[in-house]
């Protein structure tokens, strides 16, 4: 791999390990801000608009401008941004929230945009597997460095963040190459639009909302698993325990799996991903135990390490390259959905009819398995 892919690895890392935004801001907002729950809630809802939006509409600036430029201007904005928290009235956190969280979205995709252009086609698996790699790793200090600093001061808590990401844009400026947005020669053709060139790919239309319906399934991990363990009796610690156990198995197994299968049809390893995400929600509907739980976790998690990766690298793969921003942001958008609607969905149907809802998130994600196979057969062998 290229330098730059490790180097964006190592800035991958320090931004998850100091994330603390997103984990504390309605804990936050109802302790030192003193807010109504739903109105924390609102406020936090604002940043996951502005995530999305900025997943999915993001990566047209550095397409234009330059992905080394965006990640720069993003990590200066959001570092001050996040820094000055603290110190913001109420009524300016309204318009900041979505902003900074907007801003740190479209440079997230730059980042990712970076780390693709820097390989060859065929070699992004590789790539994508290291850069989520690094960023997991970071996900797993992150919280109990949060839970220190949070004892210590609030405040302490959003100058730290702010501070790591400045500390990471310094850093990463003399290391980033000159990127200035791919074009055409002057008397070339104008560029194909990212619509024109998504049409031109059916099977990659067909791909994308396949991935908005496994992460809606794929986030119920978050919002009704915990739900149902305690209904059912168990203590927190179960919960915690799996989602460490998911989190392990991604770290020791996700690169060498990405490396052992690069040369596998994506579409075959991504069916074959979702299909085990499937099962593995299907068999939370067993009578709970520690045991069964735990097996579940490994089946789901299994279905990850295939599909996560192999599906980020086939679409940056398809992307023509004065579109691979656009395409990340396309893609990144997809499948990170699930955060605004995996917990209305879930709940509504486990509230309603709780033994049923394992049973559907298996069929959903068994379906997108099958939706992604059937396209994989009707797509050339030189482009899966």
């Amino acid at each position: 791999m290229p330098r730059l892919v490790w180097v964006l690895a190592a800035a991958r890392f320090v931004s998850s390990a100091s994330s603390f935004l997103m984990l504390f801001l309605t804990l936050y907002l109802t302790g030192p801000r003193d807010l109504a729950v739903p109105t924390a809630g609102l406020l936090a809802g604002s940043y996951g608009v502005g995530m999305l939006v900025g997943n999915l509409t993001g990566g047209r600036w550095g397409d234009r401008f330059g992905h080394g430029r965006v990640v720069l201007l993003a990590g200066t904005v959001t570092g001050l941004g996040v820094t000055s928290i603290p110190w913001l009235p109420i009524a300016a956190l309204v318009p900041a929230l979505p902003l900074l969280a907007y801003v740190g979205a479209a440079g997230g995709v730059s980042v990712g945009a970076l780390s693709a252009l820097a390989v060859a086609r065929g070699d992004r698996r590789t790539s994508v597997a290291i850069g989520r790699a690094a960023s997991n790793a970071g996900f797993v200090l992150g919280p109990p460095l949060a839970a220190l600093i949070v004892a210590q001061s609030w405040t302490a808590l959003f100058v730290v963040e702010g501070l790591m990401m400045l500390a990471v844009r310094l850093v990463l400026q003399p290391m980033l190459p000159a990127s200035p947005p791919v074009r055409p020669e002057p008397e070339g053709p104008a560029p194909e639009s990212m619509w024109a060139a998504l049409r031109a790919d059916r099977a990659l239309t067909w791909l994308l909302p396949a991935v908005v319906v496994v992460d809606i399934v794929y986030r119920q991990l978050y919002t009704t698993l915990p739900l149902h363990l305690r209904d059912e009796g168990q203590p927190v610690a179960l919960y915690t325990a799996v989602i460490a156990i998911g989190s392990g198995l991604i770290l020791l197994l996700e690169l060498p799996v990405a490396l052992r299968l690069r040369e596998v049809s994506s579409y075959s390893v991504i069916a074959v991903g979702y299909a085990l995400v499937g099962v593995g929600f299907a068999l939370f509907a067993l009578p709970v135990a520690a045991a069964s739980v735990v097996v579940a976790m490994v089946v789901l998690t299994a279905g990850e390490i295939l599909y996560k990766t192999t599906a980020t690298a086939h679409v940056l793969d398809a992307a023509p390259d004065h579109l691979v921003g656009q395409y990340q942001g396309l893609y990144t958008g997809a499948a990170t959905s699930g955060t605004m609607l995996a917990a209305p969905i879930g709940t509504a149907i486990y509230a309603s009819a709780p033994d049923l809802l394992w049973p559907l998130c298996g069929v959903a994600a068994l379906g997108a398995a099958a939706v992604v196979s059937r396209s994989g057969r009707r797509t050339p062998a030189a482009t899966r």
